[in-house]
């Protein structure tokens, strides 16, 4: 009896004492006996962070856990504590921002590798300056070689369009293509329009148009489908070279801090359909196979392959690897505003019988669509001008009544000029604008010179009402028409001032910090339907984040400005 009364006393003090010990446990406690009731270890724990987590039920952390890539936990620095065991790696961030990685929603990955070696034009603000860069181009180029680059925006040096006569008497044995900054015009030389066969006598294509002289002749510039008449002749780059571009392009991102890339091939409309298949077989597939991948990266395809692209998922599925997804397909509707051939309502005010460019025919577009839609394949076209913007919005409708409802998240790429009634269909139908805040900084300049003053305050860049009609906004670059830099993206965005303005452009149209975060993050994850992966850091997502160089959050939401310190690929670090 006397043996069982000091059992039961003795079982009360112990359990009281280790209630003791628990309570006080980061004193009294080994911290490798409070990890025994946790079987997950983290590899690492990042502590002492402004996090900026893009999930709406935490918005903000301090302190993370991760371990094989993904997310353990997010939490306060206690809340992690319990992660660390043997061989945890510890990160004190000191206060500095923590961004998911940036998710650029609508680049020209490999052309942008290939522009990194190329005659660089972009910013280049006179005649004699891009004449210098062909020139130094030409130097020890072998005869009949092509000279290839771009970039050039002629409304930095006034508005002329350059011509043949720019090139030809430095070019004289060397064909040359120099696309335009959007991508939807390109300038040749004579050589090269020679052995194309463009001549006085050549007719325009179906959605494109070769710029002539009062009598006929060819300037050099062709626009849209046009340009295929010269890019075609252009040797076929080779698969070193390509895989080359895509690694100069992976390291390139992220440098800026971007992770995931939506890669929708080459930019050329009109220009041969096979070539995001051959960068698909020749590069990507290559590089996820071979362990090359630096960053993830989901692609479209040209819409003209869409049973291809279905035969394919039927055997690999949508996520080849951690790396390489397989997103929809691509088409065009118009051109750019730039090149003045986004279509439009009205006539361009600087040429009153242009109205720009249907470069897709309507029935042709609107047949794929539905078998490419009915096939369960997300569609992305893209749309600039107003016009444009509301024949895809209508298409979309026909999407609807035809293939019935469904999580189809279709995109309109650009989605640039919106007639104000236009703006509330997105959020109604649930169409995602894939938006570029960079190109707002060329087109401020130029627009009420396109489109007249009221017309381009009116429907330009409309990212506010966007938002505020329910749609879902996703940023990207459209990079290498624009540079690939998610920072200065959402600080065009969220302050809309051009360079050398008093006043924003379109104020009204700002976004807030926040906002903009959200679009390059986990609504940019929504548009390619991998927000259950990434796009926010949240438990049992990949581990993708940049460190920037913001020392608070007030700081960076003050000056909308920070540079990035590291990024981090599934918790390894992967810049610098």
């Amino acid at each position: 009896m006397e043996v069982r009364s000091f059992l039961f006393l003795f079982s009360i003090c112990f359990t009281a004492a280790i209630a003791i010990l628990l309570k006080h446990s980061s004193t009294w406690v080994p911290r490798v006996l409070m990890r025994r009731t946790h079987s997950k270890v983290a590899d690492l724990v990042v502590t002492n962070a402004t996090i900026f987590t893009s999930h709406h039920s935490l918005l903000f952390a301090e302190a993370m856990a991760i371990q094989d890539s993904r997310i353990l936990h997010v939490g306060n620095y206690s809340s992690v504590q319990d992660f660390i065991g043997h061989g945890t790696q510890q990160l004190n961030i000191k206060g500095k921002v923590v961004v998911p990685g940036f998710i650029d929603s609508h680049v020209h990955f490999i052309p942008g590798g290939l522009q990194m070696a190329q005659v660089e034009l972009h910013g280049v603000k006179s005649k004699d300056e891009f004449a210098s860069k062909v020139k130094e181009a030409t130097k020890g180029k072998e005869k009949d070689s092509w000279v290839l680059g771009g970039g050039w925006n002629n409304d930095l040096w006034g508005g002329d369009l350059p011509t043949v006569s720019w090139i030809d008497d430095i070019t004289p044995n060397n064909p040359v293509w120099l696309s335009r900054m959007d991508g939807h015009m390109g300038l040749t030389n004579s050589v090269a329009l020679r052995n194309a066969g463009v001549s006085k006598y050549t007719q325009d294509p179906v959605g494109g148009s070769i710029i002539r002289t009062a009598d006929g002749e060819p300037t050099g510039l062709l626009v849209d489908s046009a340009m295929k008449l010269v890019v075609n002749c252009i040797p076929e780059i080779s698969i070193i070279e390509r895989r080359n571009a895509m690694l100069r392009a992976s390291r390139f991102a992220l440098s800026r801090g971007v992770t995931t890339v939506v890669d929708l091939g080459r930019f050329y409309p009109g220009v041969s359909i096979e070539l995001s298949w051959e960068d698909f077989k020749d590069v990507y597939s290559w590089a996820d196979s071979t362990g090359n991948m630096l960053i993830r990266i989901c692609l479209f395809f040209p819409m003209a392959t869409w049973s291809r692209l279905v035969d394919t998922l039927k055997h690999t599925g949508r996520a080849l690897s951690q790396w390489l997804f397989l997103g929809g397909v691509k088409a065009f509707a118009d051109g750019s505003l730039g090149s003045n051939s986004a279509l439009f309502y009205e006539p361009y005010v600087d040429e009153p019988t242009n109205y720009g460019l249907q470069v897709t025919n309507s029935d042709w577009l609107l047949n794929n669509s539905i078998l490419a839609d009915k096939s369960g394949l997300q569609v992305a076209i893209h749309a600039i001008g107003d016009k444009a913007n509301d024949l895809i919005l209508d298409l979309n409708e026909a999407l609807i009544a035809t293939n019935g409802f469904r999580d189809r998240r279709f995109r309109i790429e650009h989605a640039q000029h919106l007639l104000p009634e236009s703006v509330s269909r997105f959020g109604k139908q649930g169409v995602i604008a894939s938006v570029q805040p960079e190109h707002l900084m060329d087109d401020a300049n130029s627009a009420a010179n396109k489109l007249g003053q009221d017309r381009a305050y009116a429907e330009s860049y409309l990212f506010h009402s966007l938002l505020s009609s329910n749609a879902r906004l996703a940023f990207g670059s459209d990079w290498p028409v624009a540079d690939i830099d998610p920072l200065a993206g959402i600080n065009v965005a969220v302050k809309r001032m051009p360079p050398g303005w008093e006043k924003p452009w379109i104020p009204f149209e700002r976004v807030t910090l926040n906002e903009a975060l959200i679009a390059h993050t986990i609504s940019a994850a929504y548009a390619c339907f991998l927000d259950h992966e990434l796009g926010s850091l949240s438990s049992g997502k990949f581990a993708d984040f940049v460190v920037l160089s913001s020392d608070s959050w007030v700081d960076f939401e003050e000056h909308v400005s920070a540079s990035v310190l590291a990024t981090y690929v599934g918790g390894v670090k992967a810049y610098p």
